[in-house]
């Protein structure tokens, strides 16, 4: 079973959502308290099942509502994924990808260990 972690930096909280096997599947932006971090994590955990996928790689591609998957390539060719709130925020980005079967793995991954992850709490460096 996946789990979320939540960890303190010098500007603020962030979240990695784990999978089973300890791999990070998602990170998300800095959130300036605990408590806007904990909330960000409802939010990925509400709208991941329900997101639909816009595939930005592939010519004239269908625009979905959010929420929504969007998969990008990035400046360097390589695929990469980004997980919107219905209000359209950015709540987590996945890892860079060589191959796109593998950057929609991640979004199953997503959609499989969210609802259920555990929130840990990492320790302060």
């Amino acid at each position: 079973m996946g789990k979320f972690v939540i960890k303190e930096t010098k500007t603020g909280y962030v979240f990695n959502l784990k999978a089973g096997n300890g791999e990070v599947i998602a990170v998300s932006e800095v959130y300036s308290t605990e408590a806007a971090c904990l909330k960000g994590v409802e939010s990925v955990r509400r709208n991941a099942v329900d997101a639909k996928l816009e595939d930005q790689t592939v010519e004239n591609f269908e625009k979905v509502t959010n929420p929504k998957f969007e998969v990008y390539n990035d400046k360097a060719g390589e695929f990469r994924f980004r997980l919107k709130a219905r209000n359209g925020e950015i709540i987590a980005t996945g890892e860079s990808y060589k191959a796109k079967p593998s950057c929609l793995n991640g979004i199953e991954s997503i959609r499989r260990n969210a609802p259920e992850a555990e929130v840990v709490k990492q320790p302060k460096e």
